[in-house]
């Protein structure tokens, strides 16, 4: 099965356009397949459908692919660079950071930029730091790194939790709480435009260098005899990763567990070759949010937030792939 690529990339796609139109259709006003051509081709003729096509479903949807898609890469970005299964952005204190840099930007800047923005540049500050307390005779050891994580996790946590209590209880508080959780609730079109260049050009440069991605676990000399700057490589696809994190979190929260347990399962189906295991990544990332954002939208009247489900499916999922393959990847 690993080896049938075209036939998973066939229906991996499939589900992924019968997961958009199912999408459509599901929520509070919902809308038959009638409604939706008449919200799509003949918008005065129907504006309610219109309304809600153009200004709430396609935008969540557009949202729950690029975020989707973009956490599975970065996920399997780094899993690859460090040559581990079990490493993800959340585990290595980038969300953290990021959902730091977000909680100071509504408490201190307050425009929707500045505190994407600011979620950026402490996701990025977050992984440097990681880095550095890892980093040891010039090296970083896979285990040094994922202490140094949950260390810089805790730390910006913290200053969550410090800005949490500093925060006015009637209009940043609610803000911040929404932020941590992660939903898609809020999604509106200029949220599409502002975060999609970012993810879709860090996506398609990890894209670009995917196959390089399958040296970046080999040493230094044997990345310099096959033409590949390692050191270049690996910088790039952690600047990159931690960009597409940070970019998520800044426009709809910490959703955890997608960076994780997404890779680990296209890994299982179609193999380590990373080449393959990007696009195919990105397509089941796509799928997984999309279904998980339909679940958190429907199951009740009150809309859950999106990384208490992700949570409930991914973390029993990955703890049955941590016993099976005990951390180890198999060709």
């Amino acid at each position: 099965m690993k080896k049938n690529y075209k036939l998973f990339f066939i229906i991996a796609t499939i589900l992924l356009v019968i997961m958009v139109f199912v999408s459509i259709g599901l929520g509070r006003y919902s809308m038959n397949p009638t409604a939706f051509l008449n919200g799509l081709f003949h918008p005065t003729k129907s504006s309610t459908s219109m309304l809600v096509l153009w200004k709430v479903r396609i935008p969540r949807i557009v949202m729950a692919i690029l975020i989707g898609s973009g956490l599975a890469v970065s996920g399997a970005t780094l899993q690859a660079i460090f040559g581990n299964p079990l490493v993800s952005e959340h585990i290595l204190g980038v969300s953290s950071g990021a959902g730091f840099g977000a909680a100071f930007g509504i408490l201190f800047i307050g425009s929707t930029l500045g505190i994407q923005i600011s979620s950026i540049i402490f996701g990025l500050l977050s992984m440097a730091i990681a880095c550095m307390i890892a980093k040891k005779n010039g090296s970083i050891s896979v285990l040094m790194l994922v202490l140094s994580g949950i260390i810089v996790s805790s730390v910006f946590s913290s200053g969550i939790s410090l800005l949490q209590y500093f925060a006015d209880p009637d209009n940043q508080l609610p803000t911040i709480v929404f932020w941590l959780m992660g939903g898609l609730s809020k999604v509106t079109v200029s949220t599409v435009i502002r975060t999609a260049p970012i993810i879709l050009t860090s996506i398609f440069i990890l894209y670009k260098i995917r196959w390089q991605l399958n040296i970046a676990s080999l040493n230094e000399e044997e990345a310099i005899s096959l033409g590949v700057n390692i050191k270049r490589i690996r910088l790039l696809s952690i600047v990159l990763a931690t960009t597409i994190t940070a970019t998520s979190v800044a426009a709809c929260g910490m959703i955890t567990f997608v960076g994780l347990v997404i890779p680990h399962f296209t890994r299982m189906l179609i193999g380590n070759n990373n080449k393959i295991l990007l696009p195919g990544a990105m397509l089941l990332g796509a799928i997984f949010l999309l279904v998980v954002d339909n679940f958190a939208r429907t199951i009740t009247s009150a809309e859950i937030p999106l990384s208490i489900l992700t949570s409930i499916v991914g973390a029993p999922f990955f703890a049955y792939l941590l016993h099976k393959t005990g951390g180890v990847w198999n060709d």
